[in-house]
């Protein structure tokens, strides 16, 4: 989403009123300019209280965009303010103002000046709400926090690991694991189980991997990626007609084939292949077999020979 244009309200930028605005020519940058962008909300002037009170009431009663606008746009710097707090989360301060915006503009829309309370005061809440949802949904592609516990639990974890772990980069405040002592001043604070921190300090201590990454240059000693393990051919259509395939073979396929042979040649390929000691070991030997047909031994291992030649060929047919 970074570059993404910061497009605010609905034609507000360039039709505001006069009074206090009338000095202010204000004109959004060129998309993805993000220092022009902030540059450029920081001179708007901001409202006093009585002009506030009177948009507020001109959209609450009218409907007027025009009044909803310049409330959105009087408070852009506060959506600024609020986004670097959570510059510590690798996600782009574009899109993280822009989620916020999306949260002032809600509170605009539900703000009530009768309570007695600035709109500065009550968007703090929508605005930050926005920007909690977008980091959770964003910062990695499984979702570390889907309750509203854990997601409580996900924005004070990294404060208080940087209260406990002093002189730690922010950079290094996830990756550096709690020490059990340290897990239990987190839950004190926090009000959690001493579960839910480990948990959570898990999550926040892991990464992405990526299921099926690009090949390297050189990937001999590349460890192998999670789809090759991770994949279940079971019910896959290819490796579906091959189990039935075996599966025919060793049934169907080797009696026809077994029918071909005589008996004697027959007598000997089911001895020595096909059935199992009482001790599971293996089939017949050939000595075994000589003494019972009165043959050599040598004459047994010809015999063998030529049938597993006359079986594979009535396999291949078969298949």
């Amino acid at each position: 989403m970074s570059g993404t244009s910061f497009a605010l309200a609905p034609s507000t930028a360039a039709t505001l009123p006069a009074a206090s605005w009338s000095s202010t020519a204000l004109t959004l940058p060129p998309l993805g300019n993000l220092d022009a962008y902030i540059s450029a909300v920081n001179r708007i002037p901001m409202l006093s209280a009585d002009e506030e009170r009177e948009c507020a009431r001109r959209w609450r009663e009218q409907h007027d965009l025009e009044a909803a606008g310049k409330l959105v746009l009087s408070h852009l710097r506060l959506v600024v303010a609020i986004s670097r707090q959570y510059l510590g989360y690798g996600l782009p301060q574009a899109d993280l103002i822009q989620e916020g915006n999306i949260g002032l503009m809600k509170a605009v829309k539900r703000f009530d000046p009768a309570q007695g309370v600035r709109l500065v005061s009550y968007a703090v809440h929508w605005i930050k709400a926005e920007i909690h949802e977008f980091i959770v949904r964003n910062w990695r592609m499984v979702k570390v926090a889907t309750t509203k516990a854990q997601r409580k639990l996900f924005f004070n974890l990294r404060a208080l690991k940087r209260s406990v772990k002093a002189g730690a980069g922010d950079d290094e405040v996830l990756r550096e694991r709690l020490t059990d002592a340290e897990i239990d001043v987190v839950a004190r604070e926090l009000n959690v189980k001493r579960e839910d921190v480990i948990e959570m300090e898990t999550r926040l201590s892991g990464h992405d991997v990526a299921l099926d990454p690009l090949p390297a240059a050189d990937d001999a000693d590349e460890p192998q990626a999670p789809i090759a393990y991770l994949a279940d051919l079971r019910h896959e259509p290819t490796e579906v007609l091959a189990a039935r395939e075996r599966e025919l073979l060793a049934t169907e396929g080797i009696e026809q084939a077994l029918a071909q042979l005589d008996e004697r040649a027959r007598r000997i390929i089911t001895a020595r292949w096909l059935q199992v000691n009482d001790d599971g070991s293996g089939g017949a030997t050939l000595h075994e077999l000589a003494a019972e047909f009165g043959i050599s031994a040598e004459r047994v291992r010809q015999i063998e020979a030529a049938a597993l030649k006359k079986l594979r060929k009535a396999l291949e047919a078969y298949a």
